[in-house]
């Protein structure tokens, strides 16, 4: 799914009236249809009181119109409307009169200098259709003293249309801003909600449908997307009657040293379960016996120090290698990994200790092109630099993706995947409960395995980030975030791939 900025998702609603066509005011009520649908699923309770805050704008418009919807409902609805002294939209004026030709909602104007606040009662819902994705400076004055107000109030559910108001959709935010419990956003998602530093703001979010032209949204380009059905359909590569192992590639995996040889297991027994027709696992003298006995089908190349790794031979007989879990930072090591960055000639995954080792010696421009990079935050820093806040962040991901010709996955709650080309894809599955030791060893080893089949890069990426969150998914239903280690992952690989619809 693409995810465009306020301007292009203006366009798509301009284009949507011309051509379809059908009346800004039209669209607007289908639009409200849509997220009062869900208000319904989500609080089925006809007596469920409802407060529905609305701004001046086409947000505010959405917002009456909603107020008018769910009385229709049967629900118990109160309206603030927001005078901050200008001009009102025509569509708000519009659905203000519909509102008031029922007569029977109680409508609170809110203007400067008010002092106190009605109260809520517990359990109220307030629909915060403010301010829109279109706002472009910072909450003051009484608006701010009413968002402020509103998040004071902890109970209380509220719920957001289109975005949290005070919210920059695009880029960092710096005033007061509504922390909704559910954000429902019209048609497609906000940049802002991928990032972390929106986490209170926006809380649970999903996409309302509400009708925008798909033409439209197919012909404005755009460098973020989210990873879904709709990127993976057609990327998929079944397996055919005649195939062997030897079709699905073979995969040399330098991981662990001593004390760190659970690293090398869970990321070898990730890519056998992603489907890699072979693996080698290239660790110390000292994890010989623990490889052979605790994952059989792997193979085993010896390094010739016991406790670390310090040298790898014929790396080309393999379709791709993946270096850095659990092989520590010892001066034998670092070299060791050197000479692989200069001589490896086949996909690369790098992770943990191998790019904070890259990170240490300022060894980025070594780091061949096409390799697959997968940083967590403070590996990423470590990398390229602090930034000053997530969108920064962001940015600074796309450049060096660019720059270095690589693909570099930051780890998170939505992981980002940045393509050499400038192109930045949002996972979406996973959970907080992958948030375990292993579960980066894993999603290297998912991601090898899906390059040794063959599949492009990009695609590999993709994949790799999509079914590993989808396997976190279906072990978090079975055992509980809480109770989830990273083997749950790997056990649940199966399923996800099963799940897959692609």
């Amino acid at each position: 799914m693409k995810i465009l900025n306020p301007i292009q998702i203006q366009k798509v609603d301009l284009f949507t009236i011309e051509n379809e066509p059908v009346a800004s005011i039209d669209l607007m009520e289908r639009a409200a249809k849509a997220c009062v649908q869900r208000i319904l699923d989500l609080f089925p309770d006809r007596d469920t009181p409802i407060v529905v805050g609305a701004g001046p704008g086409n947000n505010g418009g959405d917002g009456l119109a909603m107020a008018r919807l769910l009385y229709q409902e049967g629900y118990l609805i109160k309206v603030w409307i927001l005078d901050l002294g200008g001009q009102s939209s025509v569509d708000f004026t519009t659905n203000l009169k519909r509102l008031a030709s029922l007569r029977l909602l109680e409508t609170l104007t809110i203007q400067p200098g008010r002092t106190g606040w009605p109260d809520l009662q517990p359990g109220t819902v307030f629909l915060d259709a403010f301010f829109g994705s279109g706002l472009n400076r910072p909450l003051s004055g009484l608006a701010a003293e009413v968002v402020n107000h509103l998040n004071r109030l902890t109970h209380i559910h509220r719920i957001s249309i289109d975005v949290p108001s005070g919210l920059f959709a695009d880029q960092h935010t710096t005033g007061p801003v509504i922390h909704a419990e559910r954000t429902l956003t019209l048609q497609l998602p906000k940049l802002a909600f991928l990032l972390p530093e929106n986490a209170q703001a926006v809380g649970d979010w999903e996409v309302v449908p509400i009708g925008l032209s798909e033409e439209a949204i197919q012909e404005t380009p755009t460098s973020y997307f989210t990873i879904d059905h709709t990127i993976l359909r057609g990327r998929f590569r079944p397996r055919h009657k005649y195939d062997h192992k030897g079709t699905f590639g073979h995969i040399l995996l330098i991981s662990g040293s001593y004390g760190k040889m659970g690293a090398a297991l869970l990321a070898g027994e990730a890519a056998l379960r992603t489907g890699a027709g072979l693996l080698t696992l290239h660790v110390p003298e000292c994890g010989y016996v623990i490889v052979q006995t605790h994952l059989p089908e792997a193979m085993v190349q010896i390094d010739p120090h016991r406790s670390v790794f310090t040298e790898v031979r014929n790396s080309e007989a393999f379709d791709c290698v993946a270096v850095g879990p659990g092989i520590g930072q010892n001066a034998l090591t670092a070299n060791a990994l050197l000479n692989l960055l200069r001589s490896v000639r086949q996909p690369l995954v790098l992770d943990a200790d191998a790019l904070n080792l890259i990170a240490t010696h300022r060894w980025q421009k070594e780091i061949p092109p096409g390799s697959v990079l997968t940083p967590h935050p403070k590996e990423f820093e470590r990398l390229f630099g602090p930034t000053i806040d997530d969108f920064e962040t962001i940015r600074l991901l796309r450049d060096q993706a660019k720059n270095l010709d690589c693909y570099i996955l930051l780890k998170g709650a939505h992981t980002a995947i940045a393509t050499p080309d400038g192109l930045v894809y949002f996972n979406m599955t996973g959970n907080p409960g992958m948030a375990t030791a292993g579960s980066g060893d894993i999603l290297t080893g998912v991601i090898a395995a899906f390059i040794a089949q063959g599949y492009p890069i990009p695609d590999a990426c993709l994949f790799g980030v999509y079914i590993h969150g989808l396997a976190g998914d279906r072990a978090a239903e079975d055992l509980s975030q809480e109770a989830m280690i990273g083997r749950d992952i790997i056990y649940h690989l199966g399923a996800a791939f099963n799940q897959l619809d692609c």
